[in-house]
């Protein structure tokens, strides 16, 4: 192994960061654009999963099956005095247009990063001790590199469970099912989490009968209850999609037809076998840190993630390991992209020296389906939790997008937003919404939990008229009302 040449102050970067997916993208531009010699390592693509995996690609699909969608409702179009003669799709057209998307993003990205004076080091990275960093080149090559600080953001994989077989083509994950290589007439689709809602949009838009298995007794079980309840009247039950819940898929075997052995969740007897075109297994993602050799920094993870602490420094019995970051999936906080990011300029702005913390309550999430779905800070179980515990009564409201004037005029009207808020104080404590640009309207929540914010202040901020933002308007007075004194 060779060694780099030493810098002036005996490091050969001040900053070395392992993965360039969005978390160690944002944490190399921001040290680079103040002042500090960075390197970043990537042995895969440029942008990790969520560029050319994840997020990028799969709003890619999203958008384009969305349409499909809406020039398949004959009857929505009817109530605007639309009349269509039919329409037509090209799959791989659609295909291409997220590969496309996908490159420009990836180009760009890498170009950011020139641009701001980060080192691009292609291969595979690994800790070799205290500020010491193992590349391997892509042509094999070991070299040693120093740096005054080291993050890492390895990211994460699809997670496969034990007795499924993936081939690529008829048992495949997210990462396969993102080249929309082709339309299994009846797919199946293992897990009811965002990924496989957002996959099960596309495919039925396209044509594809679904069944969706779930392992819990209701389907989408990590949203909040309402939401789901409503959400999927339109998502499942209102679309070719067939669910079957409290049930684990045992054993999937690839093939034509591809084999499913169910069994019940809590006996674990075999009730069901079922033969279809293809499946895809949307049952969360794992770690990737086998490979970090976390071993030569006295680091030991759990279940695969590295622990930290809200600093982001990496903690090897509870305490801070001096100079070792972590941030995005590889963490497991929120295994989202921009948390990730996030992630990474908190890091790198607590080597810089000034302290900061991540909160991760203020950080929503999304669901791009069509209507979508968001989030951001505490669920109610959550809440209320924390009501007995800090000794406040809980405050819930509920608008409706029913009541929204410019939801009637889409004619997507089928829409709810819940409000979690202290009774005492009025701060917003959390907040769920299903309909029309869920994913947009939840940014204005999420920017007054960062706050800590009252609805007594909320409720006096003037919204446009008319605009879906008038459902969070609606939601902010009802709870202002509610409010003591």
């Amino acid at each position: 192994m060779t060694a780099a040449k030493g810098s002036p102050n005996n490091f050969d970067y001040d900053l070395i960061v392992i993965g360039a997916g969005y978390g160690g993208f944002d944490a190399a531009k921001h040290a680079a654009d103040h002042g500090l010699r960075t390197a970043i390592i990537e042995k895969g693509d440029m942008g990790g999963t969520c560029v050319n995996r994840g997020c990028v690609p799969s709003k890619a699909l999203l958008a384009a099956s969305g349409k499909v969608r809406e020039l398949s409702d004959a009857g929505q179009l009817a109530q605007f005095g639309i009349k269509t003669s039919g329409h037509s799709f090209d799959r791989q057209a659609i295909a291409n247009h997220a590969n496309q998307l996908v490159a420009n993003i990836r180009e760009n990205l890498t170009k950011t990063l020139e641009r701001a004076g980060v080192s691009i080091l292609r291969g595979e990275g690994r800790m070799q001790g205290s500020q010491q960093v193992a590349l391997r080149q892509l042509d094999g090559i070991e070299r040693l590199l120093t740096a005054k600080d080291v993050v890492l953001a390895s990211g994460s994989d699809p997670f496969v469970p034990p007795g499924i077989t993936t081939d690529g083509s008829t048992v495949f994950t997210s990462d396969d099912a993102i080249k929309l290589e082709s339309l299994p007439p009846w797919l199946a689709i293992i897990g009811s989490g965002y990924i496989g809602l957002e996959f099960a949009d596309v495919y039925t838009a396209l044509g594809c009968e679904v069944t969706m298995i779930e392992a819990l007794d209701r389907v989408m079980p990590t949203f909040d209850p309402d939401i789901a309840k409503l959400a999927a009247r339109k998502l499942i039950e209102g679309r070719d999609i067939e669910t079957k819940v409290g049930v684990f898929a045992s054993k999937v075997i690839p093939g034509n037809p591809v084999r499913i052995e169910l069994i019940d969740a809590n006996s674990k007897e075999l009730v069901e076998v079922l033969e279809v075109d293809a499946v895809l297994v949307a049952t969360g993602r794992v770690p990737t840190s086998k490979d970090l050799n976390l071993a030569a920094v006295g680091v030991e993870t759990n279940r695969g993630f590295i622990p930290v602490d809200d600093q982001m420094r990496v903690l090897a019995n509870a305490e801070p390991v001096p100079h070792l970051w972590a941030v995005g999936d590889v963490t497991g906080k929120m295994m989202l992209a921009h948390t990730a990011a996030a992630q990474g300029a908190v890091a790198v702005d607590n080597i810089l020296g000034h302290q900061r913390q991540i909160d991760y309550r203020s950080i929503p999430a999304a669901t791009f389906t069509h209507p979508e779905i968001s989030s951001v800070g505490l669920s109610e179980v959550e809440a209320k939790a924390l009501a007995v515990e800090a000794g406040f009564e809980l405050g819930t409201v509920r608008s409706y997008f029913k009541a929204n004037s410019k939801a009637l005029a889409e004619l997507e009207s089928d829409g709810i937003m819940k409000l979690l808020f202290n009774k005492g104080t009025g701060e917003v404590l959390g907040a769920h919404i299903y309909g029309l640009h869920a994913a947009d309207l939840i940014q204005e929540v999420a920017n007054a939990v960062a706050r800590r914010l009252s609805v007594k202040q909320l409720a006096n901020e003037v919204h446009t008229h008319p605009t879906l933002s008038e459902v969070v308007e609606v939601a902010y007075k009802q709870a202002a009302m509610a409010v003591a004194g």
